[in-house]
């Protein structure tokens, strides 16, 4: 295991300098997903929520977040995104619903923070908009699935 970078020899806190690293493309794609009653499962599935397309308001959401990870993540550097992309699955056994989001750039630093913030906000604006029919979701398991670029190359979560 590497050491930890954002903090100095004396144990501060810092921003790590990225100015010498070579800019190179670099991709990183989050999983997570939420657990729900069938009945909320149903209503966003079949697009009948009074607030609309919960769906296309999450992906929004997502997208706009990964934009302001650097605001939200105190040493995240800001990155100029190149793609955000945001999918759905919908598991109707489980009541679930599934979200990938991807963030690419070409860079001196990865995108992992933004795919992981898309991630979180596309499933916290689910919860948010069916929390009043159903406060029990739960938000399961978002991280990171699979990174490329950069000094360390492709990585990819074992399954």
């Amino acid at each position: 295991m590497s050491e930890l970078t954002h903090f100095d020899a004396a144990g501060q806190a810092h921003m790590v300098d990225v100015g010498d690293k070579a800019s190179t493309r670099r991709r990183a794609v989050a999983i997570g997903a939420i657990a729900m009653q069938p009945a909320t499962f149903a209503l966003i599935r079949d697009g009948g929520h009074k607030k609309g397309d919960v769906l296309g308001i999450a992906r929004l959401a997502a997208i706009m977040a990964s934009k302001r990870t650097a605001d939200l993540i105190p040493l995240c550097h800001p990155i100029a995104l190149t793609r955000v992309a945001v999918e759905f699955r919908l598991d109707e056994v489980q009541s679930r619903v599934a979200i990938a989001a991807t963030a690419e750039c070409t860079g001196q630093t990865g995108v992992e923070m933004e795919a992981l913030t898309a991630a979180s906000i596309g499933l916290l604006t689910i919860y948010d908009m069916c929390k009043a029919v159903d406060r029990g979701m739960v938000i399961e398991s978002v991280q990171l699935d699979e990174k490329e670029g950069g000094k360390s190359g492709h990585w990819r979560k074992e399954a």
